[in-house]
């Protein structure tokens, strides 16, 4: 990993997971799995989630993810990864952070949750 810059993401349950940072555009290879969170840097420093997703890499953040154009439309600048090869933490994980960062649910950011866009009235439910 050299001197790969290192970001921790906090669960809704207190877990902490720890993501390498990639620039954007990146590339991964097929068969190449993990947890990965498309974001932006605000002008203090701090991270603003877009995406949490999770499955093979090199096909989820490759040129044929169906999110890819709301994710520009919304500025990512980076990915952030957290390889795993288990699909079952993968998944925990995944449900773990969207639980903990609401703010990546339509209209906000580009994840969909039960089939509707969240509004700012319904962000805390």
């Amino acid at each position: 990993m050299g001197n790969k810059e290192i970001s921790e993401w906090i669960g809704v349950d207190g877990q902490r997971y720890k993501y390498s940072v990639h620039n954007l555009p990146t590339e991964f290879d097929s068969g190449d799995y993990g947890n990965y969170i498309f974001t932006k840097k605000t002008n203090d420093g701090h991270w603003i989630p877009i995406y949490i997703g999770q499955g093979d890499l090199g096909v989820l953040i490759g040129k044929t993810d169906p999110q890819l154009k709301c994710i520009k439309e919304m500025g990512a600048t980076h990915v952030h990864v957290h390889r795993n090869n288990s699909e079952w933490v993968r998944t925990s994980e995944e449900h773990d952070l969207l639980e903990s960062y609401l703010k990546v649910f339509k209209p906000f950011g580009c994840n969909y949750k039960g089939g509707r866009e969240y509004k700012e009235e319904n962000l805390f439910e």
